[in-house]
């Protein structure tokens, strides 16, 4: 156990800048365009005359009801979880390039052998760079995403406050650690979806003798034209989507966060019959969880389990001498 951390650790120190500085550099750049907006916003606002305070916030709020508060504390939900929509783009390049090199850079330059001299076995040296992929890449995705989306709820109440508005008075309606908890539940889901393209990437990267992002993109989106000219899923009653769907999205966008939301119907239909709007449910740490009871997710780690299986065979055996 103890040489399988160090070979994650192994994996963070050779990738430290895709695994830290580009989510930070992410974050950081989203955090100083929403600073940029709002002082661009308080200059027109003094050069048109426009003034928005406190007395206005408190007249709004004692005439909202009930159902117009919960959406001002879904928008500060948002507002916290805006910042790792970028952050979770930047992670999905890293993890999908990450994985594309993952045994095939090693290979290329030779650094294999110094490797497979070590008392290390395929196995693990695979297995640590799945956990590196789908573990603490998105482990330090989300610290980042929240003390990015902290610090801006933070700065929008320093504005607020030069207006002579009581932040506080509208930080309450949020939910902070719902909101909180709900990214970090995120995490052991994102890993299980992501698997089976982690997996076909990994094993593009052990079996392509060069060009691995060239097979691994390539060669799916030629099946899938392949499927449609032919209408292959024709012959199983289903539509030439399906496959699409299912197949070439799975194992090229699964390592995009949220992907869930767009590709598993399942999971959108469950949320649906929560009878909550979906903002909200998105923020609820069960709604994550609502993955769980989807067939394609776990077909898909199944997938995953034996592509990453191939890519330990072929890291064992492949010989490009």
């Amino acid at each position: 156990m103890k040489t399988f951390v160090w070979l994650v650790k192994r994996e963070f120190w050779e990738h430290r800048g895709g695994f830290l500085w580009a989510p930070l550099v992410a974050g950081s750049v989203f955090l100083v365009l929403n600073m940029m907006a709002l002082i661009a916003a308080e200059v027109i606002g003094m050069r048109h005359g426009m003034h928005f305070g406190g007395s206005d916030l408190h007249m709004l709020i004692e005439k909202a009801d009930a159902g117009d508060l919960a959406k001002v504390g879904t928008g500060l939900d948002l507002a916290l979880l805006s910042s790792t929509g970028i952050i979770g783009i930047v992670m999905g390049f890293v993890v999908l390039f990450y994985c594309l090199g993952s045994l095939y850079d090693d290979r290329r330059d030779r650094s294999i052998l110094f490797w497979k001299s070590l008392p290390i076995s395929d196995m693990r040296t695979v297995l640590a760079k799945v956990v590196s992929a789908v573990v603490l890449v998105p482990v330090i995705a989300v610290v980042i995403g929240i003390a990015i989306g902290i610090v801006q709820l933070i700065m929008f109440a320093i504005v607020l406050s030069f207006h002579g508005i009581n932040a506080w008075q509208l930080l309450t309606l949020a939910h902070p650690i719902r909101t909180i908890l709900a990214m970090i539940t995120a995490v052991p889901l994102y890993a299980l979806w992501a698997l089976p393209a982690v997996g076909w990437l990994m094993l593009c990267s052990a079996w392509a003798r060069s060009k691995p992002f060239l097979w691994a993109v390539a060669a799916p989106l030629v099946t899938g034209l392949m499927v449609t000219w032919f209408n292959i899923m024709g012959l199983f009653n289903l539509s030439s989507t399906w496959f699409w769907h299912h197949i070439v999205q799975r194992i090229i966008l699964s390592v995009f966060p949220g992907s869930n939301l767009v590709f598993d119907e399942h999971q959108m239909q469950a949320m649906a019959q929560l009878g909550d709007d979906a903002p909200s449910a998105i923020l609820t740490p069960g709604s994550s969880f609502l993955l769980l009871g989807s067939v394609e997710l776990w077909i898909g780690v199944v997938a995953g389990v034996a592509l990453i299986a191939a890519a330990i065979w072929f890291r064992r055996v492949r010989d490009d001498s």
